[in-house]
C-alpha cells in the first residue's frame, strides 16, 4: 500500500518550485492562481528570495503548501494514495491532495493560519528545541515539571527525537535538565515561536471559525491526522482535529507506526525537501521511501 506524506515548515529552500513553474503549464497556472488568491506575488519570493525571506511564517507556510500541492497535481493519475498524512502545515497539503479541501480553500486557510501564528509569536515571544536520544516519556516528564513556565512536547518526530515548545526561559531550563538526564543533544531551534503549544491558543481561536466555515468533503483515502495519529475520513472529525492542531502535539512518529501497521509498505514524500523520508527510515528501515518529484 502507498502512503503519501507532505512536509511542514522548515522544508523550504531558495528557488523552490521555479523548475516546475517553467516546465509545466498546469503548475504555472496554479502558481499564478495562488498569487491572485493571496494578493501578492508569493512566487517572486519562492523563486528569487533568499533564505531569510523564506523564513517569514507568512511566506513559508503558503510556499510549502503550494509547492506540495502542485507536485501532487503533476503526478496526475499516478497519484493513487491508499493513505496520506502531513507534518503540521503538511496536513493541509495532504487534505487538498486527497480531495477533502479545494485548492483555493486550502491556500486561504494556510494563509490565515500563517498570519494568526505570526501574531501569536509576536504577542508571546517563545521558542522550540530539538531533544535527541531520550525516550518520549522522559522528555514529557521533565518538560511538564518546569515550574511557572510553559513547556510541552510539541513534535514526536521519530524514536529518540522530540521537539519541545514553550517560553524562552522554560525551554532553556528544560534543555539543561534534559541534558542532565542523558539527552545526546538539546538544541534551540531558529523558529518564530512556540508552535504546537498552549502559547498558540490565540492563533487557534483565530483559525477555528475559518476551519468550521470551510467545506470539507470525504477524502479519497484515510488521512492520518496529527492530533490523534489515526486514520480519519469523516469531514466533521477532520474539522475538529484541524481546529485543535495548533495547540496539540504533532504525533508524527506514532502516525508512521500506525500507517505501517495498517499496511503501508511504500512512503512517497510530496513537496520540498527530504526530511520526512529520513524520519520514516528511523521508524522502520524495511519500508520503501522516495520523493515524488525532485525539482
Amino acid at each position: 500500500m502507498k502512503a503519501y506524506i507532505f512536509p511542514g515548515q522548515g522544508a523550504q529552500f531558495p528557488g523552490m518550485g521555479a523548475d516546475v513553474y517553467e516546465s509545466h503549464i498546469e503548475a504555472r497556472n496554479l502558481f499564478d492562481q495562488a498569487n491572485e488568491i493571496l494578493g501578492f506575488r508569493l512566487t517572486d519570493v519562492m523563486f528569487t528570495g533568499n533564505t531569510e525571506d523564506l523564513k517569514q511564517t507568512r511566506i513559508t507556510q503558503p510556499a510549502i503548501f503550494l509547492h506540495s500541492v502542485v507536485i501532487a497535481k503533476l503526478l496526475g493519475n499516478a497519484f493513487q494514495p491508499d493513505m496520506v498524512a502531513g507534518h503540521s502545515l503538511g496536513e493541509f497539503s495532504a487534505l487538498v491532495a486527497a480531495g477533502a479541501i479545494s485548492f483555493e480553500d486550502g491556500l486561504s486557510l494556510v494563509s490565515q493560519r500563517a498570519t494568526a501564528m505570526q501574531a501569536a509569536c509576536e504577542a508571546n515571544p517563545s521558542t522550540m528545541a530539538a531533544i535527541l536520544g531520550l525516550e518520549d516519556e522522559t522528555v514529557e516528564k521533565i518538560s511538564n515539571n518546569i515550574l511557572d513556565e510553559i513547556v510541552v512536547a510539541a513534535n514526536y518526530n521519530c524514536p529518540g527525537q522530540v521537539v519541545i515548545s514553550g517560553s524562552f526561559k522554560g525551554v532553556e531550563t528544560a534543555c539543561e535538565r534534559l541534558k542532565e538526564a542523558g539527552a545526546r543533544r538539546a538544541m534551540l531551534l531558529n523558529v518564530g515561536g512556540a508552535f504546537h503549544s498552549p502559547l498558540m491558543e490565540p492563533a487557534r481561536k483565530a483559525l477555528e471559525k475559518a476551519i468550521r466555515d470551510t467545506l470539507i468533503q470525504t477524502p479519497v483515502c484515510p488521512v492520518y491526522q496529527n492530533v490523534s495519529a489515526m486514520p480519519v475520513t469523516e469531514p466533521d472529525e477532520i474539522k475538529e482535529n484541524l481546529a485543535i492542531q495548533l495547540t496539540a502535539p504533532v504525533r508524527w512518529s506514532q502516525t508512521m507506526k500506525n500507517m505501517i501497521a495498517d499496511g503501508a509498505g511504500e512512503f512517497i514524500e510530496v513537496g520540498p525537501g527530504r526530511v520526512l523520508q529520513g524520519l520514516v527510515r528511523k521508524v522502520n528501515r524495511d519500508v520503501q521511501v522516495s520523493g515524488a518529484i525532485n525539482d
